[in-house]
């Protein structure tokens, strides 16, 4: 390989990098639910990703190869960051669940709740439903990258969409029950 033919893969490669710099922060905020977090494993990942590069032998699976960089971003934040309870800012940024149709009209609390019922998500979930539905991945991608096997993409996936349709569900009763409420006032 001459000098020339690295150094156009190298830049190859880096372009490819900034390109997934959106696509990795949008996938470690559906999994942290923080974007400050978020960004920083996207910048994590991107600086792994730009030392290891070397790794990358097929240039299809570019993607899956970083989202695997960035789910070992993630395991490893989570193993110095124990599991803790939530702190009162935490629990002011979720959205309450006593909102009306009027306000739910609007786009950015609809995704906020959306994004609230996602983080209610186990971690294993919330990766296979952001990866698959998301980025729109495929179980045997998602399988490799997580190193599970399919089936078990396939029920963590199951599981996540049943739960994400009842709490959505259950605050959209919720919700046209108060408007039927306050209609009778």
């Amino acid at each position: 390989m001459s000098v020339f033919d690295w150094f156009c893969g190298a830049r190859q490669t880096q372009h490819q990098l900034a390109e997934s710099r959106k696509r990795l922060y949008r996938m470690a905020l559906a999994w942290t639910g923080d974007p400050a977090l978020a960004d920083d494993l996207a910048q994590e990942t991107l600086t792994r990703a730009l030392q290891k590069a070397h790794q990358v032998r097929d240039p299809d699976r570019f993607n899956g190869w970083l989202f695997a960089v960035l789910h070992s971003c993630w395991r490893e934040h989570l193993r110095r960051r124990r599991p803790e309870q939530l702190d009162e800012e935490e629990k002011h940024r979720l959205p309450a669940g006593d909102l009306g149709p009027a306000q739910l009209r609007n786009s950015g609390q609809i995704t906020a709740l959306v994004r609230a019922a996602v983080a209610e998500l186990p971690d294993g979930q919330r990766q296979v439903v952001s990866l698959v539905d998301l980025e729109g991945l495929s179980y045997a991608e998602v399988a490799g990258m997580l190193s599970v096997p399919v089936g078990t993409v396939m029920s963590r996936l199951c599981r996540a969409r049943r739960a994400l349709q009842s709490r959505l569900l259950n605050l959209h009763q919720e919700t046209m029950e108060s408007a039927r409420l306050r209609s009778v006032k």
